[in-house]
């Protein structure tokens, strides 16, 4: 047993995973709060004793990014100077993942930043789910735990209904994920080939692996835009039949991809996690959500009970 009381405090993030979590583990959630000054600067405060207790803070990285960010930073701040024992950060989506390196000159590296902050702001762990790249674990000199929604995801595609479709994958980085799909749910596998433009805007070259006659389950760690469901083009011309399905961790949901969701009657399902908050506005018939609490709350009880959590983790 540990001899540091285990607390779960939230941001302003994703309230209700929090509570989500701290109801999987039987705990209260912690008393803290946020506020906005006149001024647009953000005030935090803990509103109970944490002295000598294992913390841990459940902050995504959903809009407004930088301020939920900055909440967090402030937070790490707050419980050091309260003398917490530890202070580990749960961040399911991690933010700026996807600026991870040079891709141009004089760019910086934004992941990197963000790592360095939050050691330096004394965090002591940090955990998060789907990265979008696992190199970034690199960028840290702290304990981090990359966790995935792997499981979750796939067991939603086990069922008969989907035993004649192909795992996709939209492009090669996204290989390797889609490979553990395949084969956890003991389907062909299919890489698409993709050059991306910019930011928002990718163009499919080729594909890799016969998709005729088989019904796509397209995967990726996340989805803002939608660019990957302009994808289904390529797949049909291919031979793919049937309604598709898109299984996404972190549903960013830019009113771009609900209106490709709304008009392409040939996607049948969009599967998600709650790593990130959906508002009302952008539930869709079509969504289906799945909650990461129970996987975070396994693996906060495993990490303050001092149990392996290698069976958890994404390692290979």
């Amino acid at each position: 047993m540990a001899d540091h009381p285990l607390r779960i405090f939230s941001g302003s993030a994703h309230p209700v995973l929090a509570q989500e979590i701290a109801d999987c583990l039987g705990i209260a959630l912690g008393k803290s709060s946020t506020r906005y000054l006149p001024d647009s600067e953000v005030h935090v405060i803990i509103e109970e004793v944490v002295r000598d207790q294992d913390i841990f803070i459940i902050q995504t990285g959903s809009a407004p990014v930088n301020e939920h960010i900055m909440e967090l930073f402030l937070y790490l701040d707050a419980f050091r100077r309260a003398s917490a024992h530890s202070v580990s950060v749960v961040i399911p989506y991690f933010p700026y993942a996807r600026q991870d390196r040079m891709a141009r000159g004089r760019e910086a590296i934004s992941a990197r930043v963000i790592a360095h902050l939050l050691e330096s702001m004394g965090a002591n762990r940090v955990i998060f789910i789907d990265i979008h790249n696992r190199a970034i674990q690199g960028f840290f000199n702290i304990p981090v735990d990359p966790l995935s929604a792997l499981h979750l995801l796939s067991n939603y595609f086990s069922k008969p209904e989907f035993s004649s479709a192909a795992i996709v994958s939209p492009d090669v980085g996204r290989a390797g994920m889609a490979g553990r799909y395949a084969e956890m749910l003991n389907l062909p596998l299919v890489v698409m080939h993709k050059r991306r433009k910019d930011f928002e805007f990718t163009e499919t070259t080729h594909i890799v692996g016969d998709i005729r006659g088989r019904r796509p389950i397209v995967i990726d760690d996340l989805m803002a835009g939608g660019s990957v469901l302009k994808q289904l083009d390529s797949l049909y011309d291919n031979g793919a039949e049937g309604k598709a399905c898109f299984s996404v961790t972190h549903p960013i949901l830019l009113p771009s991809a609900l209106q490709i969701l709304d008009q392409d009657e040939r996607i049948e399902k969009l599967v998600v996690t709650n790593t990130l908050p959906i508002p009302k506005e952008k539930l869709h018939p079509k969504l289906e959500i799945i909650s990461v609490a129970p996987l975070l709350a396994e693996i906060i009880n495993c990490i303050h009970q001092g149990r392996s959590i290698s069976n958890l983790l994404v390692l290979s």
